[in-house]
């Protein structure tokens, strides 16, 4: 009953975690598109009004004329929407699905014993003290470096290099699969900080001087702008980092920390030349296209080094399930099909622990035939072609066995 529950709670909170990640990272794509569209007013009345920039859109069947004032706008309206729940709804059950997707089973989910054997309580607080650490690193180095000239560029380059180290410590500490979603969480946490601790509170601040009729310190503007700015080249790395739970070449590979900065720098790159091709078209800065080709080759370099090696036709080792297999097969591990018969000692040496008559995670039981046979297709993507099973590998599955587990797949899983 646990698990089913727990099955419940991962679906309904993936779900809220979308539905918030789409509304935060659409209005965030919204206002850096109109910031890099705005052009100057030609209105005399709106010039007289502070407006520095106004765009023109059409959408929806409508017309749309958004303005955005120097500083502050001479009177504040009746109702001023501020955007912030987005980003602290996102954040919320962001924190909630790790929590129960990862903290609440961290010995199966989080620790890799190949890695680093610790015990869950250990685990657990490494995993948040990332998400804290990186925010005041960040946050310091903002701090310090962000108001100084060329300071984004040397901001950029510190934060770079904290994501690298996080990324080499996180993959080298827990289970590859939640080392990248930790990554992605540590970030996607500094940029919903960035809104609680930075931006709305200078937004409060220049709405406060404004109701008092006093003058508006344009500081808290630029603060917020810079902070901004830095959470959209962050959404890309973010994204890829949460994708990448389903596909376990990435975080599966021998180096995939590695994988991790080159596909997150990757992503940084390509929204360089989004957040740039606006300004590009009305000429205010050149042509932003080397960005994404950078990012298209990182990623392109990533496919041609991580492609897999040829199946090799070296001898099984000694020791697993695979030998007592093949010694009595009629044909040799890589090539043919095989029967229930020669399946079962695999699924019995790997599979028993978690899927067996004394535990049965997922209500899933493989110590059966007919409910082998009735979940083959999972068996199948699981086990072959997504390698999440055994969870971690801690049973030690070999490519032999996952080949022998395909064979019989494709051979039409049959069962006695």
């Amino acid at each position: 009953m646990e698990s089913y529950l727990l099955d419940w709670a991962n679906l309904l909170l993936r779900w809220v975690h979308v539905i918030t990640a789409i509304a935060w990272v659409g209005s965030s794509f919204y206002f850096v598109f109109l910031d890099s569209s705005l052009t100057p007013p030609v209105d005399d009345e709106l010039k007289k009004q502070g407006v520095s920039g106004e765009l023109w859109a059409v959408h929806g069947g409508g017309f749309y004329h958004p303005v955005k004032f120097a500083v502050s706008p001479p009177k504040l309206p009746a109702h001023l929407h501020w955007f912030y729940w987005e980003s602290y709804s996102t954040w919320l059950s962001g924190f909630a699905l790790f929590t129960v997707s990862y903290l609440w089973s961290a010995g199966t989910y989080l620790i890799d014993k190949s890695r680093m054997d610790w015990a869950p309580p250990a685990a657990i607080g490494a995993a948040l003290g990332f998400l804290v650490v990186f925010w005041l690193l960040y946050d310091a180095v903002c701090r310090v470096f962000g108001q100084r000239r060329n300071g984004d560029a040397i901001v950029g380059a510190l934060v770079f290099g904290l994501v690298c180290v996080a990324s080499w410590l996180a993959c080298h500490w827990f289970a590859g699969r939640a080392a990248f979603l930790l990554v992605g969480a540590m970030i996607a946490t500094a940029m919903s900080a960035n809104v609680f601790f930075w931006i709305i509170p200078g937004q409060k601040k220049m709405v406060a001087s404004i109701q008092a009729g006093q003058p508006v310190d344009p500081i808290h503007g630029k603060r917020g702008k810079q902070r901004s700015v830095h959470n959209t080249y962050f959404t890309l790395p973010v994204l890829f980092a949460m994708l990448s739970n389903h596909y376990s070449f990435t975080w599966g590979h021998p180096q995939n920390w590695l994988v991790l900065i080159v596909m997150m720098f990757a992503g940084a790159a390509i929204r360089q030349f989004f957040v740039m091709r606006h300004g590009h078209k009305l000429g205010r800065n050149g042509n932003p296209l080397p960005y994404a080709l950078v990012g298209v080759v990182a990623i392109a370099g990533a496919i041609v080094w991580m492609r897999p090696a040829p199946p090799s036709a070296a001898p099984v080792a000694a020791g697993n399930a695979t030998d007592l297999i093949a010694k009595g097969a009629d044909n040799p591990p890589a090539s043919g099909t095989i029967g229930y018969e020669k399946l079962q000692p695999v699924l019995a040496q790997r599979c028993f622990l978690c899927h067996g008559e004394q535990v049965q995670m997922k209500n899933l039981r493989l110590d059966s035939a007919p409910s082998v046979k009735q979940h083959a297709q999972a068996i199948y993507q699981q086990a072959v072609v997504q390698k999440l099973m055994p969870m971690n590998n801690a049973t030690g599955m070999t490519d032999e066995e996952r080949d022998i587990v395909r064979r019989w797949f494709e051979g039409g899983a049959p069962v006695p």
